[in-house]
């Protein structure tokens, strides 16, 4: 077992999983990463298990270091990092050395970042998971000056990895799948909706974000009140006021908005990521044509596993490069000369 201490956190560090499944009854939801994808894709490059504990780093990362190596991934959004001065690839793996300090910066790309650890974070599981769930109260902010525990890296001298850029940052539609609110909706609410260029709002956090807009708002057929229901990330609500917010892991369980419809959840990612000001608009699909979207989590982990290559490094940026033995049976010369 190893320690990891942070040396410096910044404002939204968080320890983060797959959730907590089977609680919605007692009014409690999923919760775990913004972004369940990045989970995924540090599994696949760590050849570890995706329901493992990372750090969930909202806008800005840190300084961090462990008192053993230990192979780390950083996915979801891009951030600027580096160990010890020397640049760390994004969707890729590295070597942290025992000692070797660990600096991320502010995300370049996305909101989510994520540090993932070979062996996890070991911390004591809360209701079977180890997710921080700030608004039920479970957990909080990581702080500088904090340790956590590490697992052990199974297989330390595994070469470094890597996974190519996905789609999270595309410019096409994200599809939205029908609801039980959705024919509440008069046909041109929708059409209307389908054709609208939202700007993701600076209001939003893990709860879910608001949708900006030119033009009216979306209001339902007939000022119907609605009864309330489950309700789960993904989720799109218009409020009383027609004004469109997208659920995230942490939303509340029940909820009497309406729903114009729910994110597929090959899409969420690019919803979680959509930083302040950016552009999004939204495609109605079919049950059936989101159905054909679906992926089993064992199909998603072995589809990046295929995926991953070697990561090659660029010699310019390898400052012990001398120190390796790169030519079998090289010697320097003089071996005659010498006694």
């Amino acid at each position: 077992m190893g320690t990891l201490t942070i040396h410096k956190a910044g404002p939204g560090l968080t320890i983060q999983d797959l959730g907590r499944l089977g609680w919605t009854a007692e009014g409690l939801s999923t919760g775990g990463a913004a972004d369940r994808l990045a989970l995924f894709e540090a599994a696949a490059l760590l050849d570890s298990d995706p329901a493992q504990a990372v750090i969930e780093m909202m806008g800005f990362g840190g300084t961090f270091s462990c008192d053993q190596d230990t192979r780390i991934a950083l996915t979801g959004a891009t951030m600027q990092a580096d160990i010890d001065g020397q640049p760390l690839p994004h969707n890729g793996t590295q070597q942290l050395r025992a000692g070797q300090k660990l600096t991320i910066g502010g995300a370049q790309r996305g909101v989510f970042g994520y540090l993932a650890f070979a062996g996890g974070i070991t911390t004591p599981p809360v209701m079977d998971s180890r997710a921080t769930h700030l608004t039920a109260g479970i957990g909080g902010l990581l702080q500088s000056g904090d340790t956590l525990p590490l697992g052990d890296d199974p297989a330390p001298n595994t070469a470094p990895r890597k996974l190519p850029p996905d789609n999270r940052w595309a410019d096409a539609a994200i599809r939205v799948m029908p609801g039980p609110q959705t024919h509440f909706f008069r046909k041109e609410t929708l059409a209307k909706f389908a054709q609208t260029c939202f700007t993701r709002s600076a209001r939003g956090n893990r709860q879910g974000i608001r949708l900006d807009h030119d033009g009216s708002d979306f209001t339902i057929a007939d000022g119907r009140n609605i009864v309330s229901d489950l309700i789960l990330p993904g989720d799109i609500q218009m409020t009383g006021y027609g004004v469109p917010y997208v659920l995230l892991a942490e939303c509340q369980t029940i909820g009497g908005y309406p729903r114009i419809g729910t994110v597929i959840p090959a899409d969420l990612p690019r919803i979680a990521q959509a930083a302040p000001g950016a552009m999004l608009q939204f495609r109605l699909i079919s049950v059936e044509e989101a159905d054909a979207t679906a992926l089993s989590d064992d199909s998603l982990l072995r589809d990046l596993t295929r995926k991953c290559q070697p990561l090659i490094r660029d010699p310019h940026d390898i400052p012990d490069l001398l120190g390796y033995q790169l030519i079998s049976g090289a010697t320097r010369g003089d071996d005659l000369e010498r006694p």
